[in-house]
């Protein structure tokens, strides 16, 4: 073909009228493609702010706005995607080989991000079924702290000791949360074994009741103190058992004061919190004899 009849067939307007037919079904394609997205993402805003409106949760509200993000997100990549193909079907490509190449690569790539998709997966169902929330503490992947943010790939934890530890999403297996609803406060207390038991329980409930007419602990406390009795026979102490039900992330602080208090009301009634005690027993000879136990005081002579 010399360049005379390229001239030519580039003003043939035939062929101009299908290149330009084809333009403007790749901008309508595109144009639509932009429209939907936007009325799709609108759609899920207003529905997102709508929900967000009926909870009286702000937490509740960070995870429906969460949500709606990975929404919005996933709208624009699956429309985009079709429109894509749309385009390249419009200008001759044959999108069946590139599905298929795409396919193959898909493929390989997955296999060397499984840990990335499923950190992804397990996030959203995270987010999906509320297991963890802002400014909860959580024990998750052996790792144990306050929620400072939650994402699609990782969750991130700020520990007692102020370290940060940021999980995979894919590593949670098992979620403990200590902060929903209402928390258990337990409490151990052990006294010597000549102390009275039932006099050692009566000042505990005493403590108990001053603390939940105290204004400073009394919205922390939601029920009186439950004693669940002697809870083992240590070596040097009975060990009494009891807990406080209470609100949410209040069982530390609740703990701490109320052993505070339960010490000073013990040394008032001269109840006995025991050092351990050992027993020094220097055998027996085989006639039934048993040798002189002496001890050498400090500064002293040996006695008996």
């Amino acid at each position: 073909m010399d360049i005379q009849t390229l001239q030519f067939g580039l003003l043939d307007p035939a062929q101009w009228g299908g290149t330009t037919v084809t333009g403007l079904r790749i901008v309508v394609i595109v144009v639509a493609a932009w429209i939907v997205i936007g009325i799709l993402q609108r759609l899920i805003r207003l529905f997102r702010e709508r929900l967000a409106s009926r909870m009286g949760d702000p937490e509740a509200v960070k995870r429906a706005a969460t949500l709606g993000r990975v929404f919005r997100y996933l709208v624009a990549v699956v429309v985009s995607l079709i429109a894509g193909m749309l385009v390249l079907g419009e200008i001759g490509i044959s999108v069946a080989p590139i599905l298929g190449a795409a396919g193959v690569v898909g493929l390989a790539v997955g296999f060397g991000a499984q840990s990335l998709v499923k950190d992804y997966f397990a996030g959203f169902f995270i987010l999906l079924e509320d297991q963890i929330r802002n400014g909860d503490v959580v024990e998750v992947a052996g790792k144990s702290g306050l929620v400072e943010e939650i994402t699609l790939r990782y969750v991130r934890l700020r520990d007692y000791h102020g370290s940060v530890h940021y999980i995979a999403n894919g590593l949670i297996t098992t979620v403990t949360n200590m902060s929903r609803g209402f928390a258990q406060s337990v409490v151990d207390v052990g006294i010597a074994y000549r102390e009275d038991v039932d006099e050692a329980f009566g000042v505990m409930r005493e403590v108990a009741t001053a603390m939940r007419a105290d204004p400073a602990f009394a919205p922390r406390i939601l029920d009186d103190l439950e004693i669940a009795g002697v809870d083992q026979l240590a070596d040097s102490a009975v060990v009494l058992r009891c807990r406080f039900k209470v609100m949410p992330l209040e069982q530390w602080g609740v703990r701490r004061e109320f052993l505070r208090r339960l010490k000073r009301a013990f040394d008032e009634r001269g109840i006995e919190i025991p050092f351990p005690h050992v027993t020094v027993y220097p055998g027996v000879a085989k006639d039934g004899s048993a040798p002189e136990l002496r001890i050498r005081q400090q500064g002293g002579e040996p006695g008996g």
